[in-house]
């Protein structure tokens, strides 16, 4: 009897486990379709935004391209919570026939006991079954066995009652999962539709560049160029950074120890302590303070969950080989390209110091340190913070530009010590 019952809990238990599961997964393919919905009104926006600018062929199709990853991606998580939702009508139909099987056996039991009980349902015949017993101990175990008898009556009844209960509710679940599978589909029927429609768009834009490739090719070479020596000059000046940061923490060192001889000099005490030896970072790394340390782990505990450094907008270029759709171009982009709303306000992505703000191309640049780590903020209209400032998480530091596109874009880096990082895995989920 133990051992039947401790097999049922367990099912019960699995069933249990396996109902929450599906439901987490439900839960978090409904939060991501609500994630890529909210890009793609963004996205939206900001394409109705440059439209009423000048026409640009290349940044149209970049735009188109990106539009489309956003929609099949749509498209896929749909077919994913179709997927979770079927696998989850199959588990529950497969409880229903059991529950429906079990119902039928302890229905029909049931019925053979109140027949049984119909028969001898005369309180005479109890009577006379417990007095014609041999002796007082075998008309105890008789009246015991009417009262179990009874009470197993009873539990038929209330077992039954419950089965037929649970089968409602997984009844009424299927029911509901059934629908939403059903407005699921529907709403994936759209998506491919609105994905055809992108796709058509797509196809005009291409074949708007094709019949002027030199041209377009010659201004990707050239946007090329200009990005490949903006990056050396990036290189540059993150070097330059850490040259003379190491070089003042050095020149500090030296000063406070001269104070030190100075003063035991004065005194004409004799210095008993051992020499101050100053370590030195291999070439491209910080040398840095117990203060740094500690600013350079707290940044780096916060990987994955940074603030972006703009408000609204999407990654327009990704970190890595970048290839053109187009075009047999290949390309290193060593950060992100973030489109944006023009004007948007640019922000520090963690507490630090302003390193450095410089002239590069067309536009401004500012390098925040974090310890050991350097965030880049590049194509900048505006900037209203100054070199060595102290800023905090989120704070303005400037407005975006537009690139030769015309498009307002913030190319975003980060660096550990001269190392380029991907900024994407540092930032938070939107």
């Amino acid at each position: 009897m133990h051992r039947i019952l401790s097999i049922i809990l367990l099912l019960f238990s699995v069933n249990t486990f396996a109902q929450q599961d599906y439901e987490a997964q439900q839960r978090k393919l409904e939060e991501r379709k609500a994630e890529i919905l909210k890009e793609i009104k963004e996205f939206q926006t900001l394409l109705n935004t440059n439209k009423k600018q000048e026409r640009n062929i290349l940044a149209e199709l970049n735009e188109q391209n990106k539009k489309i990853k956003l929609q099949t991606e749509l498209i896929n998580n749909s077919q994913k919570q179709i997927r979770t939702l079927s696998n989850d009508i199959y588990v529950n139909t497969l409880a229903s026939n059991k529950l429906r099987r079990e119902l039928g056996v302890l229905k029909d039991d049931y019925a053979k006991t109140i027949v049984k009980s119909y028969k001898s349902r005369s309180e005479q015949n109890r009577i006379m079954f417990i007095l014609s017993s041999n002796n007082f101990l075998q008309a105890y175990k008789r009246m015991q066995y009417i009262k179990q008898y009874a009470k197993y009556r009873k539990s038929q009844g209330d077992e039954i009652r419950s089965k037929f209960e649970e089968l409602e509710r997984i009844s009424a679940h299927m029911e509901s999962q059934k629908n939403k599978q059903q407005k699921v589909e529907n709403d994936q029927q759209s998506q491919r539709k609105e994905l055809e429609v992108e796709k058509g768009k797509q196809t005009e834009l291409m074949s708007l560049v094709k019949k002027d490739s030199k041209k377009f090719s010659s201004q990707i070479k050239t946007k090329q160029q200009e990005t490949k020596k903006i990056d050396q000059q990036i290189k540059a000046i993150i070097k330059k950074i850490i040259e003379e940061e190491n070089r003042k923490r050095r020149e500090e060192e030296a000063r406070r120890k001269r104070e030190e001889e100075a003063r035991n000099a004065k005194s004409g005490t004799k210095t008993t302590s051992k020499p101050t030896v100053t370590t030195t970072s291999a070439a491209g790394k910080f040398d840095m303070t117990p203060e740094e340390k500690a600013l350079a782990t707290s940044f780096s505990n916060n990987r994955g969950r940074l603030p972006w450094p703009v408000e609204k907008g999407y990654i327009s270029s990704r970190y890595g080989t970048v290839k053109h759709p187009e075009y047999d171009i290949e390309y290193e982009n060593h950060g992100i390209e973030i489109s944006t709303e023009k004007g948007s306000t640019v922000r520090s992505v963690f507490e630090g110091e302003v390193s450095q703000v410089q002239v590069i191309g067309n536009s401004r640049t500012v390098f925040i340190r974090h310890g050991e780590y350097i965030s880049v903020y590049q194509n900048l209209a505006s900037v209203s913070v100054s070199k060595g400032q102290k800023v905090s998480t989120k704070q303005k530091i400037g407005t975006v530009g537009t690139n030769f596109e015309g498009v307002s874009v913030l190319k975003f880096l980060i660096t550990k010590n001269s190392d380029y990082n991907n900024p994407q895995s540092w930032l938070s989920a939107k």
